[in-house]
């Protein structure tokens, strides 16, 4: 494992007062570690709580990297989607501004 930025917002997210569900916190710090959720190594260090939380990573996994697209007329429009985005945010991050 290493500090990336995965567990850099892990760890921004914790440090604040953050609304994300335990599981949402659990797939941002584990997603990219595709040894464990793709591969299935590493199950001999994993905690009976790990193995649970695998069938959360598993599902982002089905809206994570390939579900992206490079063609422009795929790529939704940031104006559109702004006011959905930062609902979520105040639904879930109850501060004005994040401690970095």
């Amino acid at each position: 494992m290493n500090y990336g930025h995965d567990e850099y917002l892990y760890q921004v997210l914790t440090g604040n007062p953050c609304l994300l569900p335990e599981e949402g916190l659990y797939v941002l710090r584990y997603h990219s570690f595709y040894a464990w959720h793709q591969h299935n190594a590493y199950d001999y260090l994993c905690t009976d709580k790990d193995r649970q939380m695998l069938f959360w990573v598993k599902e982002f996994q089905k809206a994570d990297l390939y579900s992206k697209s490079d063609k422009e007329e795929d790529r939704p429009s940031p104006q559109k989607l702004r006011p959905y985005y930062e609902g979520l945010i105040k639904k879930y991050f109850p501060v004005e501004k994040l401690k970095w």
